[in-house]
């Protein structure tokens, strides 16, 4: 790029001593400079004369593409200073299907508030592989659900989500607060898809209570099973922070009850932008919805 500069300031200008004055170097050194670019190109751009220098007709042609690049880099060199200034810019966050249902929303509102020039792109996953992989291979720049056992860049704790059972409006446990998993094993199930990565998390806890969920429908739509629990379909297992006031059915608390801690984390030696994000993130993450906070 400095090498373009240069014999763009040549062209401006005249001759090659009167843009070594404008930009404040020394003749040799532009010379010098502009044989480079002219040896990387592979034929000469420029004619020496008395008089100052011209173009050559190779040089003709190079000059349309070379402002289009000089310009593109100050370009991308705005871009990339406005976002480590927080001006605008875009960051890609990585999160799994129930956070991203239920956390991530309280997030990118503060986020928003905070830096409303920064966008947001969001990448949601079924399963946690996926979702480790999303932030391991650069895919994402931050993400927010499990901190994957051992990782070793910067995270921030937000706290721990807390799974609930929900189950159909007029089901035989309504009015009921909390329930044993052993007392549903003869209940149909609305479960999660086989690659969902809830799905293992309720057929474990199924299991450790004795029993095996009989599966009446399976969803990957995190947001879809508490409607058909509604539609009497069955009862499931979902974090609470998904369900909204307007659910109509009954939801019961797990005895004992089941938590999953959640992090907000980037790899190692983050943007500064990134690590804005992971303060807000933690400052800002609501991971009980109001209108069960207040009842609880």
């Amino acid at each position: 790029m400095r090498q373009i500069e240069y014999l763009l300031a040549v062209v401006e200008h005249g001759s090659i001593s009167d843009a070594a004055h404008a930009l404040h170097t020394a003749q040799p050194t532009l010379s010098q400079q502009l044989k480079a670019l002219e040896k990387t190109v592979g034929t000469p751009l420029l004619e020496r004369t008395a008089r100052g220098a011209r173009l050559t007709p190779a040089g003709r042609a190079f000059l349309p593409g070379a402002r289009r690049a000089l310009a593109g880099a100050e370009r991308a060199t705005g871009a990339a200073r406005a976002v480590a200034g927080m001006a605008h810019g875009r960051l890609h966050l990585a999160s799994v299907l129930s956070v991203a249902l239920g956390v991530v929303p309280s997030v990118l509102t503060a986020w928003r508030a905070a830096h409303p020039l920064v966008d947001v792109e969001l990448y949601e996953y079924a399963d946690l592989e996926s979702f480790t992989a999303a932030i391991t291979d650069g895919t994402a720049d931050v993400a927010i659900g499990p901190l994957p056992e051992g990782w070793e860049g910067p995270s921030h704790a937000l706290g721990a989500e807390e799974f609930v059972v929900i189950a159909p409006p007029a089901d035989p446990l309504a009015g009921c607060d909390r329930v044993r998993l052993a007392e549903l094993a003869d209940r149909r199930w609305v479960h999660y898809g086989h690659t969902h990565g809830l799905a293992d998390l309720v057929d474990q806890l199924c299991a450790e209570a004795g029993f095996t969920p009989n599966a009446a429908i399976r969803s990957m739509q995190t947001a879809a099973l508490p409607y058909l629990v509604a539609a009497g379909l069955g009862v499931a297992i979902v974090p609470a922070n998904i369900l909204t006031p307007d659910f109509p059915g009954t939801l019961l608390r797990l005895n004992p009850p089941h938590l999953r801690d959640l992090s907000a984390f980037a790899r190692p030696a983050p943007h500064p932008v990134i690590t804005e994000f992971l303060d807000i993130a933690q400052g800002s993450a609501r991971l009980l919805p109001e209108h069960l906070a207040i009842s609880w």
